[in-house]
């Protein structure tokens, strides 16, 4: 193996570790021993367990961020492009998935580089919303006094009813979490209700 197929097959088996057990639970042993390899591989190539979960995690949350992106490209208008990012918001498709961020989240305050991974992706997340926001008030479709605000309560939004789908799915259905966000999103943005309903 090249040392970057070697890199990434590090990170392959912290990710299978990870979903199976969870951040806080995964160790360089743990890691070394779904490789078959000794914990000193791992130390080669990685400084720290922080350093390799914060790459596993990058990973996961760059490619999700990407599906997003690329689906938003099918709608030809702002409304359309925001009912897209609100259909295609991959934190809530799988239960691993935000099960990861909400271990990063948590983890994040003792780790240094997870935290700064966690909070550059969050705020591209935002960032993007924001992107959205300024195109329909550009186009005339929306309304907005502050669109960085209004991004930061849309995803804090998504990301507080995903906690809640994952922890009391019979509390909280998926239909219900999503439906409410794009609700919530049609009223800070001056749109009529079931604006975002399909995307």
């Amino acid at each position: 193996m090249t040392p970057e197929d070697r890199r990434a097959a590090i990170v392959d088996a912290a990710l299978s570790v990870i979903i199976r057990q969870g951040i806080a639970a995964t160790s360089v042993r743990d890691v070394a021993r779904e490789m078959g390899t000794s914990s000193g591989l791992i130390h080669h190539y990685f400084a720290s367990m922080d350093e390799l979960l914060a790459e596993a995690f990058e990973r996961v949350a760059a490619e999700e961020l990407a599906v997003t992106v690329a689906a938003l490209d099918t709608a030809r208008d702002p409304v359309g492009r925001l009912a897209n990012f609100f259909s295609n918001y991959t934190r809530v498709d799988e239960d691993w998935g935000v099960q990861l961020w909400l271990d990063v989240w948590a983890d994040a305050a003792r780790r240094p580089a997870l935290q700064r991974t966690s909070r550059r992706l969050n705020q591209a997340w935002q960032l993007l919303v924001v992107d959205l926001i300024r195109d329909g008030v550009r186009a005339g479709v929306m309304t907005c006094q502050d669109p960085e605000a209004t991004a930061w309560r849309i995803i804090s939004l998504l990301d507080g009813l995903a906690l809640q789908v994952v922890a009391h799915a019979n509390l909280v259905s998926r239909e219900d979490a999503s439906g409410w966000a794009r609700e919530h999103a049609e009223d800070e943005l001056g749109l009529p209700r079931g604006a975002l309903a399909s995307g």
